[in-house]
């Protein structure tokens, strides 16, 4: 039976870096981190909310399939206005805001090995709405 999402886990180029961008733009903290027994980092784990995490490992970006479908992954925030104004002004680009066809305002921005990152704030409307307490 599931109770929430643990985590997303991302393969980065460079694993300080990254963990950089998510703090620093993005607000996540670093909670901890992953070191094999030779005392190498191996990963981070970046709280993301609630229960939820981000973990990074350092490796060669490429796809796991040839038929991968990831498309992007979603930060919900309570003020997607003052979270593009902050995030501009850090020289990251992030996309105008717009109405998605779910009701949710939405904003794009990529980290520095290019996954995409929708930034999402409900609406009274948003079809989310019934499952979002």
């Amino acid at each position: 039976m599931k109770t929430n999402l643990a985590h997303m886990a991302f393969i980065v180029t460079d694993i300080e870096k990254s963990a950089k961008f998510y703090c620093d733009i993005l607000g996540l903290k670093k909670a901890f981190e992953m070191r094999n027994p030779a005392g190498v980092l191996a990963g981070i784990y970046l709280h993301a909310g609630g229960r939820t995490f981000i973990e990074l490992f350092k490796g060669e970006v490429v796809p796991a399939h040839k038929n991968q479908s990831y498309k992007h992954m979603c930060i919900e925030t309570e003020d997607i206005k003052e979270m593009t104004v902050s995030i501009r002004s850090k020289g990251i680009e992030v996309t105008e805001i717009k109405m998605g066809l779910d009701n949710s305002y939405q904003a794009w921005l990529a980290d520095p090995d290019g996954n995409r990152i929708e930034l999402h704030q409900y609406t009274p409307t948003s079809l989310q709405s019934p499952w979002v307490k």
